[in-house]
């Protein structure tokens, strides 16, 4: 049996149509089953549906052997005992700082309000600058309009809730997408296994980056 974690939300929307493709379906509705563990329409294949954060916990300590999670959450978490093998090139966005529009920077050390704070935190120290980092776990526009924070590390997909919020874009971090990640020890001993699924991955993707060229 091979154990499949999925991220919850927008990544399992963009997931779901990409594992059709291989036949792989889920036999109970997500939204209404309380199974924890997902049957689907091949027998040897099975689905965890997981916070996004897990899922390189559950994969790299053999809770499943495979996983699709965002980049963001690999950068951020680090993936001990799991290769990264594909680019899936679903839940495209950015990661980026950004800050009130017309915002001057003041003379005290940058206070950034983030949930990515080893990213942050690395980044800025790329640039050769400390930073005190405030952790939040989400509304993160609103830290810089209530003065708690300079600016902000979040994700950018449309734009718009920055835009709403009266913030804009100042830098780029990363360009980010999901990722197919396996377990070391699974890859090694289950190889026959696993690795025509990750070939039919990519002739997917390829097939889809494809169609996007020509049209």
């Amino acid at each position: 049996m091979i154990t499949f974690a999925l991220s919850k939300g927008r990544i399992l929307k963009d997931t779901l149509p990409l594992l059709a493709e291989l036949a792989i379906e889920p036999r109970e509705d997500l939204d209404k089953t309380r199974k924890l563990i997902i049957p689907t329409t091949r027998d040897d294949v099975q689905l965890l549906v997981v916070r996004a954060t897990d899922v390189p916990v559950y994969v790299a300590h053999g809770g499943a052997d495979m996983g699709i999670v965002g980049k963001d959450v690999l950068m951020e978490f680090g993936g001990d005992n799991q290769f990264e093998l594909l680019d899936l090139r679903i839940a495209k966005c950015k990661l980026m700082v950004a800050a009130v529009e017309g915002h001057q920077r003041q003379a005290h050390r940058l206070r950034v309000a983030t949930k990515y704070v080893n990213i942050a935190e690395s980044y800025f120290a790329s640039k050769g600058e400390q930073v005190d980092l405030i952790k939040l776990y989400g509304s993160m526009e609103l830290a810089p309009l209530v003065g708690m924070a300079d600016c902000i590390v979040d994700l950018v997909d449309t734009g718009n809730t920055l835009r709403a919020n009266g913030l804009a874009p100042t830098e780029h971090i990363a360009d980010i997408s999901s990722r197919l990640v396996v377990n070391a020890m699974s890859y090694k001993r289950q190889y026959a296994q696993l690795q025509p699924l990750v070939d039919e991955l990519t002739a997917v993707v390829a097939a889809r980056m494809s169609g996007e060229v020509s049209s």
